[in-house]
């Protein structure tokens, strides 16, 4: 007589495996190939005085590679798209999107966890790359130096349009 294992057990099991699909944190460039991305977000949302929006969007649409930026000012919070002071969209070159893979390389990937604690200004990363089977993602850069150079990078193509 065979004996059924519990699904949830079962479960348990395949994640605890090395090697499995099933992995709890996934690398840039090792578990998800560069080709495979599509879509990357950096947001910070600040409730401070004067409050402070910013967001990166980097993304391919019919072949083509784009960079988005919006900053959104006002006196209260939170913002609005009312509040865009400032937003616009750079068609990327191929030399412009390799870049920005280099900077998102070796960072890590977790699945999002909605909690009443992470209500913090982030900022907020999210990727999502072809087959992915979850619907958000949080990015996580390999080093705050690289995140750091990142930003700088996000400055200069906003500040080059």
């Amino acid at each position: 007589m065979k004996k059924i294992i519990p699904a949830a057990l079962l479960m348990l099991a395949l994640i605890s495996m090395p090697g499995c699909m099933m992995k709890r944190e996934l690398t840039v460039g090792k578990d998800i190939k560069p080709s495979d991305i599509t879509e990357f977000y950096y947001t910070i949302d600040a409730s401070t005085f004067p409050p402070h929006y910013q967001r990166y969007r980097f993304y391919i649409e019919n072949g083509k590679y784009y960079f988005y930026h919006e900053t959104r000012e006002g006196s209260r919070w939170p913002l609005t798209e009312d509040d865009a002071t400032v937003k616009g969209t750079v068609e990327l070159t191929e030399s412009g999107w390799s870049n920005f893979l280099d900077y998102i390389n070796a960072g890590t990937v977790t699945a999002r966890k909605d909690s009443a604690e992470s209500g913090d200004s982030g900022p907020w990363l999210f990727i999502y790359w072809k087959n992915d089977r979850s619907k958000y993602q949080v990015f996580e850069f390999e080093s705050y130096e690289k995140q750091k150079t990142f930003e700088i990078f996000c400055e200069d193509l906003r500040n080059d349009q």
